[in-house]
């Protein structure tokens, strides 16, 4: 045994890297190893015999082990040495040009309306995306035939065989935030509810996931004419122009009657879009009267109350304002597009200061 531990430290001395010294672990207390042979012997001695090479093979082995740890250790500290010896940096040089980051055009639209809506008397409300089916749908007056309840527009969340709780879904419109915000607050109410919602829909103006803003206003003597100016002055303000005009076209939303589609007159000059002048028109939003039913299922007395709600594509806006082509580009992480699409950090939409810069 004295000639094995004077071998094996010795050759751990002069090891000159890991890899060498990871040959002499494997020669001296690998499972093949010189140790590991000895302690096969000890079943061939008798009892007193092991008594006394037991514990002096352990102790052997003890000793080659922590000989190897502490070669290891050295080796890498000397490596390291090397390193820092050979790697320098000259702190002298001058910076890279420091790089700002850019506020995607969803968030600056989103600040914008905020914005001004803050400045017409809204606040802001928020809820989960995750909703239950009663507050996406049954809430807001859509029946159990309506086709947006479809599992092919709808992305409803698995439930395991057996679970009786209510059906949940990502939400397909912010409008079950209105619902939360009448139960938790009463009228009268004026919200905006800004979010990310989900539809089962994807081309050059349709994603999966996509961004609202819906507007709601309860009280106890408001009209259409209200809902008219309101959007009148959004649009003016969000398009930066002096004047509008707004069409209000008849249709239908569960959740609303009357109803109404809602263009805006514009015109498309060299491929330029032009808001508030011109021959054309063009759909942005819909809107209409909050159904008596959809204002109980908030806890509001319909025979006291009424109001207004609208809905508007977030992303769709952005586009317009911007000159932004293909709606799947707001999702594709390109930061080539981001820094030319982009906003500074810095910069706060204020209708005092102005929108966008």
């Amino acid at each position: 045994m004295d000639d094995l531990k004077a071998k094996y430290l010795g050759q751990i001395a002069e090891a000159g890297d890991e890899s060498t010294l990871e040959a002499i672990r494997v020669a001296a207390v690998g499972k093949k190893g010189e140790v590991a042979l000895k302690m096969r012997e000890l079943g061939k001695m008798t009892p007193e015999e092991r008594q006394v090479a037991g514990p002096a093979l352990n102790a052997l082995k003890d000793e080659i082990n922590s000989a190897l740890s502490a070669k290891k250790a050295a080796l890498a500290d000397a490596a390291l040495d090397e390193r820092l010896r050979t790697e320098w940096l000259d702190v002298t040089l001058p910076t890279r040009a420091r790089r700002q980051g850019s506020i995607h055009p969803v968030s600056q639209a989103t600040e914008e309306l905020t914005a001004i809506f803050a400045e017409l008397g809204f606040s802001v409300a928020e809820g989960p995306r995750i909703e239950t089916d009663w507050h996406n749908f049954d809430a807001l007056n859509i029946p159990g035939h309506h086709p947006a309840r479809a599992e092919m527009d709808t992305f409803y969340m698995h439930r395991a065989e057996g679970d009786n709780r209510p059906p949940h879904v990502l939400r397909t419109h912010t409008s079950p935030v209105q619902i939360r915000s009448m139960e938790l607050q009463g009228a009268p109410i004026r919200v905006i509810c800004p979010g990310g919602v989900y539809r089962a829909d994807y081309d050059q103006t349709h994603t999966p996931m996509f961004h609202q803003v819906e507007g709601l206003a309860i009280d106890k003597d408001i009209s259409m004419a209200n809902l008219k100016w309101v959007l009148e002055e959004f649009v003016k303000a969000f398009f930066e122009v002096d004047d509008v005009e707004l069409r209000f076209r008849a249709s239908h939303f569960p959740f609303t009657e009357p109803s109404a589609e809602v263009d805006i007159r514009c015109s498309w000059d060299n491929g330029q879009l032009k808001i508030g002048e011109g021959d054309d028109w063009m759909e942005i939003l819909g809107s209409g009267m909050v159904h008596p039913k959809v204002i109980a299922a908030g806890g509001i007395d319909p025979e006291v109350y009424q109001g207004f709600a609208f809905g508007i594509g977030i992303d769709r806006l952005a586009m317009l304002k911007y000159g932004i082509p293909d709606l799947r580009a707001f999702f594709d992480s390109d930061l080539r597009w981001l820094r030319h699409y982009g906003f500074a950090a810095l910069d706060m939409p204020n209708l005092h200061g102005g929108l966008s810069r």
